[in-house]
């Protein structure tokens, strides 16, 4: 079995990041963009990641195979000890244990900067994305009904929540 390792992302990673996230865009509701990105707006995304927000990648054989971020939550100050934390792995690698792998590197990275709570948005019916927070001690604190509309139809987004502390 080949190791998984994980760095801090590079913006010569952004091609594969972008080819991970469309294939999401183009087949699942865990985003709400309706339409693919480009390059150049991945590469503005890409700008928004600092050293108090990191983006991660997974790398298996020098390919990137997945990637995670914490990300600001909102944007004024009192909530700068929580972050929102997104992983997405590779469709052609689910079920290697890469999300596993992501988010204990992501929740790290968060304690070592002085976090005090995660949040995840999650899609309803993405069962394998709830169930990772979950095993990582995330637990459900509500769910805003019927707020995305994709691929025809209304989704609930449920909201997870760590305290680090």
């Amino acid at each position: 079995m080949s190791s998984i390792t994980v760095r801090k992302a590079t913006e010569h990673d952004l091609p594969v990041l972008l080819e991970i996230y469309n294939h999401v865009v183009r087949t699942s509701p865990a985003t709400f963009d309706l339409v693919e990105q480009t390059l150049e707006q991945r590469k503005k995304w890409f700008q928004k990641y600092d050293e108090q927000h990191p983006l991660l990648v997974a790398v298996e054989n020098g390919s990137v195979v997945g990637y995670a971020s914490l990300g600001t939550f909102r944007e004024k100050p009192a909530y700068n000890q929580t972050a929102e934390s997104s992983v997405y792995v590779h469709h052609d690698h689910h079920g290697k244990g890469i999300g596993g792998l992501l988010m204990t590197k992501l929740i790290a990275a968060a304690k070592e900067l002085g976090y005090h709570a995660l949040v995840a948005g999650i899609t309803g019916g993405n069962e394998s994305s709830a169930q990772l927070h979950v095993k990582f001690g995330f637990q459900p604190v509500g769910v805003f009904r019927q707020v995305g509309y994709k691929f025809g139809e209304y989704h609930d987004v449920a909201f997870y929540q760590l305290l680090l502390e």
